[in-house]
């Protein structure tokens, strides 16, 4: 009975183990795909930014030479 009862918990112990690890793997992809989306966003509004800009300069009146 003894070893039963050690056995038993080495598995629920084993058990936590493992659901630890994939809650953890499971936070580290969640901030990974975080990080990808918020490059992706960023690198999209500095495309916009200078689009915009390029738009701007283009509107500018030519300076005149002499």
């Amino acid at each position: 009975m003894r070893n039963i009862e050690r056995v038993t918990s080495v598995k629920s112990e084993l058990l936590d183990i493992f659901m630890s690890m994939q809650v953890n793997e499971h936070a580290e992809r969640q901030r990974v795909s975080a990080q990808r989306s918020l490059r992706a966003r960023r690198g999209i509004e500095l495309h916009r930014e200078f689009q915009k800009l390029t738009q701007e300069i283009a509107d500018l009146p030519e300076p005149e030479l002499h």
